[in-house]
């Protein structure tokens, strides 16, 4: 068994980049996991992460929160819309075998991360002109910062049911998904969508964990847990507080890389 204190030091780098760009940090550690422990079923690394995603996201929203960066309606109802696809997720993993999780989750990061990088730069501000059936939302942060922004609320919708669904089903939190969507679909200001996906993260996630906690999955990871869970409540302030200080390009960018080296790595390892 991986060494206790070894494993939170692991948590708290996932606690501070996953804050830092909304996704969570399942995108880190799953590959991690994966790494650790080669020979242990999916659906067992994928109830740890999500578990330690609860604790991360939980952790940062509350830093987010101070900074009033979250979309609070906005974010009630797509994390409403990720449950379902959340519960079925989580119940599908345990029919996969480990080389076709790994093929497909090393893919997965691939194609996202290449999409973040060759994408056209959004020039949008957020002040966009609203269309029918757009909802229409303003918030001003705790710099006095002020977003206006528009979204069909539809396709926010739809896009938080298949988040749903893959987040749990890769043990990845969704972030990596939505962060994006919030922002290239939805017209989200990258710094308001990096907040509020985390916001999102805090019940779909728990949604997951539940599931996996009556199945019996999580009593096989659960000192792994505790030791992951120390790190990123203490790692989730720091990368919300860096947030602050970055480009929202720079969290982007960083997002694609992690991505794709991520992908490859767990691609190679599945072959």
């Amino acid at each position: 068994m991986m060494n206790f204190a070894f494993l939170i030091p692991i948590g708290l780098l996932v606690g501070c980049f996953g804050t830092l760009i909304g996704a969570g940090g399942g995108f880190i550690l799953v590959p991690v996991l994966l790494l650790l422990y080669p020979h242990e079923n999916p659906d067992v690394i994928t109830g740890i992460s999500l578990a330690v995603v609860f604790f991360n996201s939980l952790s940062g929203s509350i830093t987010y929160s101070r900074l009033k960066r979250i979309d609070y309606k906005s974010g009630i109802i797509f994390a409403i819309a990720t449950m379902p696809g959340s519960i079925i997720g989580s119940l599908t993993t345990s029919y996969v075998p480990r080389r076709i999780f790994d093929e497909i989750f090393g893919i997965m990061m691939i194609i996202m991360g290449a999409f973040l990088v060759l994408r056209k730069k959004n020039s949008k501000n957020g002040n966009v002109q609203i269309k029918k059936n757009y909802v229409r939302r303003t918030l001003i942060d705790s710099d006095g910062i002020k977003y206006v922004y528009s979204y069909n609320p539809v396709i926010g919708i739809v896009l938080s049911v298949i988040v749903g669904f893959l987040s749990s089903f890769l043990g990845i939190g969704g972030g990596i998904i939505h962060v994006p969507a919030l922002v290239n679909l939805l017209n989200f200001p990258v710094h308001i969508a990096t907040a509020t996906s985390h916001f999102i993260l805090v019940m779909m996630s728990f949604t997951g964990s539940i599931v996996h906690l009556f199945d019996g999955v999580l009593t096989k990871g659960f000192l792994k847990i505790a030791a992951l869970a120390i790190g990123v409540i203490f790692g989730a302030p720091i990368g919300a507080m860096l947030s602050k200080k970055l480009k929202g390009q720079i969290i982007i960018k960083s997002l694609a890389i992690a991505l794709a080296l991520a992908g490859v790595r767990i691609f190679l390892m599945a072959l």
